[in-house]
Protein backbone atom coordinates (compact mmCIF):
# COMPACT_ATOMS: atom_id res chain seq x y z
CA UNK A 1 0.00 0.00 0.00
CA UNK A 2 1.25 3.42 -0.84
CA UNK A 3 1.56 6.07 1.84
CA UNK A 4 0.35 9.63 0.60
CA UNK A 5 3.05 11.95 -0.10
CA UNK A 6 3.77 14.61 2.35
CA UNK A 7 2.58 17.27 -0.06
CA UNK A 8 -1.08 15.34 -0.07
CA UNK A 9 -0.78 15.31 3.64
CA UNK A 10 0.44 19.00 4.46
CA UNK A 11 -2.49 19.90 1.81
CA UNK A 12 -5.40 17.85 4.19
CA UNK A 13 -4.06 19.28 7.23
CA UNK A 14 -3.86 22.58 5.68
CA UNK A 15 -7.73 23.30 6.22
CA UNK A 16 -7.61 21.82 10.22
CA UNK A 17 -4.78 24.25 10.44
CA UNK A 18 -6.65 27.43 9.58
CA UNK A 19 -9.29 26.21 11.43
CA UNK A 20 -7.53 25.95 14.70
CA UNK A 21 -5.69 29.42 14.15
CA UNK A 22 -8.98 30.66 13.62
CA UNK A 23 -10.46 29.66 16.77
CA UNK A 24 -7.05 30.38 18.85
CA UNK A 25 -7.49 34.07 17.71
CA UNK A 26 -10.97 34.38 18.56
CA UNK A 27 -10.46 32.78 21.97
CA UNK A 28 -7.82 35.28 22.77
CA UNK A 29 -9.74 38.10 21.34
CA UNK A 30 -12.72 37.06 23.66
CA UNK A 31 -9.95 37.15 26.45
CA UNK A 32 -8.66 40.45 25.62
CA UNK A 33 -12.60 42.01 25.23
CA UNK A 34 -12.50 40.42 28.65
CA UNK A 35 -9.35 42.32 30.36
CA UNK A 36 -10.80 45.60 30.21
CA UNK A 37 -12.43 46.88 33.83
CA UNK A 38 -16.26 47.72 33.19
CA UNK A 39 -15.88 51.82 33.83
CA UNK A 40 -19.14 53.28 33.14
CA UNK A 41 -21.44 50.10 33.95
CA UNK A 42 -23.85 49.30 36.78
CA UNK A 43 -23.22 46.17 37.96
CA UNK A 44 -25.36 44.15 40.58
CA UNK A 45 -23.95 41.89 43.36
CA UNK A 46 -24.18 38.01 42.22
CA UNK A 47 -26.81 37.31 45.24
CA UNK A 48 -29.97 36.58 46.17
CA UNK A 49 -31.87 39.68 47.96
CA UNK A 50 -32.37 39.29 51.53
CA UNK A 51 -36.13 38.37 52.99
CA UNK A 52 -38.43 40.41 52.32
CA UNK A 53 -36.62 43.16 49.84
CA UNK A 54 -35.87 43.05 46.23
CA UNK A 55 -32.79 44.79 46.59
CA UNK A 56 -29.34 43.57 46.19
CA UNK A 57 -25.89 45.95 46.11
CA UNK A 58 -25.31 47.36 43.05
CA UNK A 59 -21.80 49.12 41.69
CA UNK A 60 -22.44 52.28 39.76
CA UNK A 61 -19.23 53.18 38.37
CA UNK A 62 -18.73 55.96 36.09
CA UNK A 63 -15.52 56.50 33.52
CA UNK A 64 -13.55 58.44 36.21
CA UNK A 65 -13.60 55.80 38.25
CA UNK A 66 -16.26 57.49 40.61
CA UNK A 67 -18.90 55.24 42.13
CA UNK A 68 -22.31 55.07 43.67
CA UNK A 69 -22.72 52.10 45.22
CA UNK A 70 -25.63 51.31 46.56
CA UNK A 71 -25.57 48.44 49.88
CA UNK A 72 -28.32 46.48 51.19
CA UNK A 73 -29.94 49.44 53.05
CA UNK A 74 -27.94 52.54 52.42
CA UNK A 75 -25.98 53.95 50.03
CA UNK A 76 -22.16 55.44 49.98
CA UNK A 77 -20.07 57.39 47.40
CA UNK A 78 -16.90 55.90 46.32
CA UNK A 79 -13.74 55.94 44.37
CA UNK A 80 -11.95 52.82 42.03
CA UNK A 81 -8.49 53.08 40.96
CA UNK A 82 -7.01 50.38 39.00
CA UNK A 83 -4.17 49.23 37.64
CA UNK A 84 -3.59 46.38 35.44
CA UNK A 85 -5.40 43.51 38.17
CA UNK A 86 -5.49 45.15 40.96
CA UNK A 87 -7.83 47.36 42.30
CA UNK A 88 -8.05 50.01 45.04
CA UNK A 89 -11.82 50.76 46.80
CA UNK A 90 -12.18 53.96 48.98
CA UNK A 91 -15.86 55.10 50.65
CA UNK A 92 -16.99 57.86 52.21
CA UNK A 93 -19.76 58.12 54.53
CA UNK A 94 -23.08 56.14 54.43
CA UNK A 95 -26.18 57.79 53.88
CA UNK A 96 -28.46 57.60 57.62
CA UNK A 97 -31.43 55.32 56.31
CA UNK A 98 -32.90 53.38 59.06
CA UNK A 99 -33.67 49.61 58.19
CA UNK A 100 -33.48 46.28 59.81
CA UNK A 101 -30.42 45.49 62.09
CA UNK A 102 -29.30 42.67 59.88
CA UNK A 103 -29.64 44.85 56.58
CA UNK A 104 -27.44 47.26 58.54
CA UNK A 105 -25.07 44.99 59.59
CA UNK A 106 -24.90 43.60 56.13
CA UNK A 107 -24.18 46.72 54.30
CA UNK A 108 -20.81 47.33 57.14
CA UNK A 109 -20.02 43.59 55.92
CA UNK A 110 -20.20 45.03 52.57
CA UNK A 111 -18.57 48.03 53.11
CA UNK A 112 -15.75 46.46 54.60
CA UNK A 113 -15.46 43.49 51.93
CA UNK A 114 -14.96 45.88 49.12
CA UNK A 115 -12.31 47.99 50.84
CA UNK A 116 -10.13 45.15 51.56
CA UNK A 117 -10.20 44.07 47.59
CA UNK A 118 -6.74 43.78 45.77
CA UNK A 119 -7.80 42.32 42.46
CA UNK A 120 -9.98 42.24 40.05
CA UNK A 121 -10.73 40.08 36.72
CA UNK A 122 -13.90 39.82 34.97
CA UNK A 123 -14.80 36.40 33.36
CA UNK A 124 -17.79 37.36 30.55
CA UNK A 125 -20.39 39.75 32.07
CA UNK A 126 -19.01 38.57 35.64
CA UNK A 127 -16.76 40.91 37.64
CA UNK A 128 -14.79 38.97 39.89
CA UNK A 129 -13.30 41.22 43.27
CA UNK A 130 -10.94 39.33 45.31
CA UNK A 131 -9.00 40.06 48.57
CA UNK A 132 -9.76 38.07 51.71
CA UNK A 133 -13.03 37.54 50.62
CA UNK A 134 -13.93 37.17 46.84
CA UNK A 135 -17.25 39.13 45.60
CA UNK A 136 -18.83 38.78 42.13
CA UNK A 137 -21.10 41.39 40.30
CA UNK A 138 -23.12 40.54 37.08
CA UNK A 139 -23.35 43.91 34.79
CA UNK A 140 -26.05 44.94 34.46
CA UNK A 141 -27.94 44.39 30.97
CA UNK A 142 -31.18 45.95 31.17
Amino acid sequence: MRQPSLLNRSRSAAPKFALGVALLLSSVGVALADSTFPFGHELLLDARPMKGSKRVPILDIRANGAAEIDLWCNSVQGQIVVASDTITITTGEKTERQCEPERMRRDDEMLSTLSQVTNWRRQGDTLILSGPRTIRFRLETN
